[in-house]
């Protein structure tokens, strides 16, 4: 077994059951581990610690699987993780024969860089990490056999592969070739779901409980959803009263789905302005013309992945939130999102109360939000709380 063994005083975050280990860490690489292999984890005294991933490209050169020595890391030690992780989310998820939902969220479930959703009787899987990618055929046929799915796709196209030195996929991997489209259900309204060529695995999940306050929050409201992507939130303010809608995205891709999706839920296109643009741009046009709304939805995308990239995205964050706050009518909600894991949340509301004092506005939190249940953070993984919002009424 090759072993990697630790600098003096490194093992402190492994003992923590952080999942973790970065190559500053290493001392020394006893053998020639292939990339993903299992390596023994020990301390600089050679003591065991943890079974892991090795990576020998990533700064993060091992992702640990089990703290416990005696584990076996194989088919069998997969499964049972798998199925824990089915079962923790009984009653936290709609079920259903067009339920949409997250199986399994990396770290959080033991599987770091391993993703799961499904939509219907799909799984769309990501592997992020070499360890992930080195049990590929294993956590597919075990993902079949658990979730009697009829199809997995592989949506490993994710650019943190490209820091793991892998090759990207975008391919069916089990089963039955999937629609080109997925109609799934969520809160009782229904949306298609591109998995080949959508954001992530096609739809943002872990919006789902956030999709439910813009729902309950926007009854005669003039509402701009920004980013507004296939229209999850859109369709939400308008089933929820919303007097207007106008929503923008740069993709006409995107903005097509989002016709669907309104018609699916009974909306026409001309009930909503879509609006192919740049945001920032359209929101300083929005100011220049001297519209007003008294709801804009900020879910911009990943603006600083790593905190090293926290001080620039931080600029957008806050530029972004300024413009809106200047656009919203007195009273109005500003519902602004991160799903930076480079921006903690008392970060992200330091920005977001810059961005108020700089647009002469005085605002207050009226809730936190974070994402969906299916979406679990582990206590000794923080970093699992990559989404983070905030709902703030304007004086």
């Amino acid at each position: 077994m090759i072993d990697i063994r630790l600098k003096p005083g490194r093992e402190k975050s492994v003992l923590k059951r952080h999942p973790w280990i970065f190559s500053g860490a290493v001392a020394e690489v006893r053998g020639h581990p292939a990339d993903g292999e299992t390596v023994r984890v020990t301390t600089s005294a050679g003591d065991f610690l943890a079974w892991g991933a090795y990576s020998s490209q990533s700064q993060i050169r091992v992702r640990i699987w089990s703290w416990d020595e005696a584990a076996r890391i194989g088919s069998g030690f997969f499964r049972d993780l798998i199925t824990d992780a089915i079962l923790s989310r009984n009653g936290l998820v709609e079920d259903g024969q067009y339920a949409a939902w997250r199986v399994i969220h990396g770290e959080s479930d033991g599987l770091p860089g391993v993703i799961v959703d499904r939509y219907a009787e799909t799984l769309v899987v990501q592997y992020l990490s070499c360890g992930a990618d080195y049990w590929r055929d294993d956590l597919a046929a075990i993902l079949m056999e658990e979730t009697k799915a009829a199809s997995l796709y592989e949506r490993s196209d994710a650019d943190v592969r490209q820091i793991e030195g892998l090759a990207t996929r975008n391919e069916l991997l089990r089963g039955n070739e999937p629609d080109r489209l997925i109609r799934i259900n969520e809160n009782r309204l229904w949306f298609w779901v591109d998995i080949r060529s959508g954001h992530k695995t096609g739809f943002y999940l872990d919006q789902r409980q956030n999709r439910l306050v813009v729902h309950n929050l926007s009854k005669d409201k003039h509402v701009l959803d920004c980013f507004s992507y296939t229209g999850g939130f859109s369709v939400n303010a308008l089933t929820g009263g919303a007097r207007s809608v106008t929503m923008v995205d740069e993709s006409r891709q995107a903005l097509d789905l989002a016709r669907q999706n309104l018609s699916e839920n009974g909306f026409l296109a001309g009930q909503v302005d879509l609006i192919e643009g740049n945001v920032f741009q359209m929101l300083r046009s929005f100011r220049d013309q001297g519209r007003k709304f008294d709801m804009i939805i900020l879910d911009p995308p990943k603006f600083a992945p790593t905190a090293a990239q926290a001080e620039s995205a931080s600029r957008g964050y806050k530029d972004i939130n300024l413009l809106a706050f200047k656009l919203l009518n007195r009273g109005g909600l500003l519902i602004t999102f991160s799903c930076s894991g480079g921006i903690g949340m008392e970060l992200f509301q330091k920005i977001v109360a810059g961005a108020a004092l700089d647009a002469g506005v005085d605002g207050k939190i009226v809730e936190y939000l974070h994402q969906s249940p299916d979406h679990p953070v582990r206590l000794s993984f923080p970093e699992g709380a990559y989404l983070k919002g905030l709902v703030v009424q304007v004086a």
